[in-house]
């Protein structure tokens, strides 16, 4: 009896772990968009900092979406117990406001650039000694955390959307485990990527003269070539990554949107190579309404800052 109880006990954990492991990967797809724009935003957010104390900014930050983790998770977590109705507009919420970040980031790029004089300016203040670098740092840190709070609540609720119809152990798991791997695989990477340009640095510099030291110096340049074109890269590929993935959202939130992307969809498998087109057009129509609505957005924005004179 009770050998017949433990394997009883071990076969349903066995089944809740394997239903993790694939509720995981699903939701894990669903947030990539996301994670995209979290990672070049984080990136940004620390750039700046003298080079010597990138790293123990890098785990501030990750110290403080840990904390967020943990006010939003059983926030997230609540919600689905108790109102699973809000989850829906919830998402649809979040995926509203990565539609009108994403467009107040291009039109951020192309009307307000910061000319070479601005900065100019600003790497002399950090160069200049009589600059309070610990306020410096704490305003850094604060405003990535903030960043984190926003972007670690859309990962949330877009992956708890993903698996609203899995019993409720599940979802906790989900969730949890996911905001852990998430945390520390951003900041781990946002890590790596601050930390390129000093690598290639220290390549070049401890390159001797021998066929392996000429490989080591190409290397070094390499990626310290490489590092502000990433960054770049991050950056497009971030802000794309937001109209998909906003843009998604809403088009499955909106009955007559989901309709109509179907019927692109369908018309496009039926031309020549459809089967491989219709995937892409699906992104494309995705990406379009992000775009639109991210626009419609950002014109009410700023036309309510226009009249209420702020």
């Amino acid at each position: 009896m009770a050998a017949g109880s433990l394997l009883a006990l071990l076969d349903d954990i066995a089944t809740v772990l394997d239903d993790v492991a694939l509720m995981s990967k699903m939701a894990a797809k669903k947030t990539t968009g996301v994670l995209g724009d979290d990672l070049a935003l984080n990136a940004q957010q620390v750039s700046g900092i003298r080079a010597e104390r990138e790293l123990p900014v890098v785990w501030a930050v990750t110290k403080g979406s840990l904390k967020n983790k943990l006010i939003l998770v059983p926030s997230a977590l609540l919600i689905s117990a108790f109102a699973p109705w809000a989850i829906i507009w919830l998402l649809m919420l979040g995926g509203a406001y990565l539609c009108f970040e994403g467009v107040e980031k291009l039109v951020h790029s192309w009307f307000h650039k910061t000319s070479d004089g601005e900065k100019a300016v600003l790497h002399n203040a950090l160069a200049d000694g009589k600059v309070d670098m610990v306020e410096f740092e704490k305003d850094k840190i604060s405003g990535a955390i903030r960043t984190d709070f926003i972007l670690s609540a859309e990962i949330i609720v877009i992956t708890l959307g993903s698996i609203s119809s899995a019993p409720f152990i599940t979802q906790v798991l989900v969730v949890s485990l996911l905001a852990i791997a998430f945390t520390f695989g951003v900041y781990g990477l946002v890590a790596g990527i601050v930390k390129m340009d000093d690598a290639g640095l220290y390549l070049i510099e401890k390159a001797k003269p021998t066929l392996l030291g000429k490989m080591q110096k190409i290397l070094g340049h390499s990626l310290l070539t490489l590092a502000p074109k990433l960054m770049r890269l991050l950056s497009v590929v971030g802000t794309a990554a937001m109209f998909m993935v906003g843009g998604g959202i809403i088009v499955h939130g909106v009955p007559v949107l989901s309709e109509l992307s179907h019927d692109v969809i369908h018309a496009v498998e039926e031309m020549i190579a459809g089967h491989i087109l219709a995937p892409v057009a699906g992104l494309n129509f995705d990406m379009a309404t992000g775009v639109i609505t991210g626009a419609i957005l950002v014109a009410l924005f700023s036309l309510y800052k226009k009249i209420s004179g702020r």
